[in-house]
């Protein structure tokens, strides 16, 4: 499978199976593109003589294996003997906003406002070491909600977890997501020094933010929450961190919030884009996402101008590994929800991931729940299905170009959307294979 495409005025190829990235002139790119589209090549505005010859070194490479690459055997995937080295801990089903398109019903996750005990995360961690086998790097996402509202619990889990790394040899990466709206000097001091990574919500321009990220009392969070942002990642150091921001169909020109974000000191950005049924206020869906697509050039340009002015910053979108990828299987299986991930509700109740907790159609187990042998029995037959849920089995992933660098997209957006994991959302891929080409281009491009 190939993939031709423009960006900036160079023509790339993308030898989809292999990963390779070819740049052509113009009668090639158009010649791959009518082989791509399956449109007839000698329609083309050239001579039948250059059609030939460059059909020819396709058919040539091709032969030698390098270009077109045949597609790989899908790899099996068993749940039931895979090592869990993920896990999301909800410590906070509670939250100090009310986030207007928040997935997670502004922190209750649809079962009522609560705090996870530390009994419960502990057993968690309990249950992540057993089920770890020979993986040595595990990681540990603190979540809700906010989970800084739960802020004992959070030492509580970190102190335990550094426990447990001694006693079983075994690293934890601590990350922690935040609003921001709790920060102190103490909560900053501690998550520099022991999370791996830390995620602040930030949406870009204050009137952005403030429209849809507002307190219990419906007022605007960003005046309170950028101050105490900055301070953490100023003295956060070489510490890997990211403002995320989300935007939605109020906010369509989005690459003004990314500019608003940098002026603020920020370098390492994802802007997100909202997941929501299409008939939702704040929807992206089909009478908005080709704006949505066409602002991905508009940010390029920014990131481009920022590069050539000595100022450059990373936007998580537009960065790709194209000479290190991960191995097939993790590119087939993706972030692994359900098999290689977990999260935990404060109750205990073990889910795909956070984006299921609360759907009892998905629910996995409790940790709180052990056999006479001290495991946690899951429900190996969700599992199962999802890890039966990738790339080469969603039949439209299998003939996507953009396959392996988005794993076959979030099955819980799949299963909002589409009522189905093995479902992807049309408006999500278009948005990647947007946000993938610009990315291809700017790794392969110099500027």
């Amino acid at each position: 499978m190939i993939h031709a495409f423009e960006y900036r005025g160079t023509y790339l190829v993308l030898d989809v199976e292999s990963g390779a990235v070819h740049e052509v002139d113009k009668p090639s790119y158009d010649v791959i593109s009518a082989v791509e589209q399956g449109n007839a090549v000698y329609a083309l505005p050239y001579s039948h003589s250059l059609i030939k010859e460059i059909t020819d070194e396709i058919d040539e490479l091709r032969k030698e294996g390098l270009f077109d690459t045949p597609a790989p055997a899908a790899p099996k995937a068993n749940a039931a003997f895979s090592p869990i080295k993920s896990m999301c801990l909800n410590v906070a089903h509670d939250c100090n906003l009310r986030c207007a398109y928040c997935f997670a019903e502004t922190g209750e996750f649809h079962g009522g406002r609560m705090l996870m005990p530390l009994d419960t995360a502990k057993a968690a961690l309990d249950m992540l070491i057993k089920r770890s086998g020979g993986r040595y790097h595990l990681e540990v996402d603190l979540f809700g909600g906010e989970p800084l509202m739960n802020w004992d619990v959070v030492k509580g889990i970190v102190e335990y977890g550094r426990m447990l790394e001694k006693e079983h040899n075994k690293h934890i990466n601590f990350t922690i997501t935040t609003n921001g709206l709790a920060l102190d000097d103490e909560k900053i001091d501690f998550i520099n020094r022991e999370m791996f990574n830390v995620v602040i919500s930030i949406d870009g321009r204050k009137e952005v933010h403030d429209a849809l990220r507002v307190t219990p009392n419906r007022k605007g969070s960003y005046d309170v929450i950028v101050p105490k942002a900055q301070k953490l990642v100023s003295e956060r150091g070489d510490g890997e961190h990211y403002i995320r921001g989300t935007y939605t169909a109020d906010n369509l020109d989005f690459t003004e919030d990314v500019k608003a974000l940098t002026r603020l000191g920020f370098e390492q950005i994802s802007i997100e884009p909202v997941v929501l049924k299409p008939d939702e206020p704040h929807a992206i869906n089909e009478s908005n996402v080709d704006k949505a697509i066409a602002e991905y050039d508009r940010l390029a340009d920014y990131v481009i101008e920022r590069r050539r002015e000595g100022k450059p910053f990373n936007f998580f979108h537009f960065h790709v590994d194209l000479e290190n990828a991960p191995c097939l299987a993790k590119r087939a299986l993706g972030c692994g929800a359900g098999v290689e991930y977990v999260a935990v509700a404060p109750n205990g109740d073990i889910y795909p991931c956070h984006q299921f907790v609360g759907d009892s159609a998905f629910l996995l187990g409790n940790v709180l729940d052990k056999d006479a042998e001290g495991n946690v029995p899951l429900n190996e037959d969700i599992r199962q299905s999802f890890a039966s849920c990738n790339i080469f089995t969603k039949e439209k992933c299998s003939s996507c170009w953009a396959k392996y660098f988005c794993s076959g997209g979030c099955a819980a957006n799949a299963h909002k959307l589409n009522g189905s994991i093995n479902e992807p959302c049309d408006i999500s891929c278009r948005l990647l294979k947007k946000r993938t080409e610009i990315a291809i281009g700017m790794a392969t491009v110099k500027e």
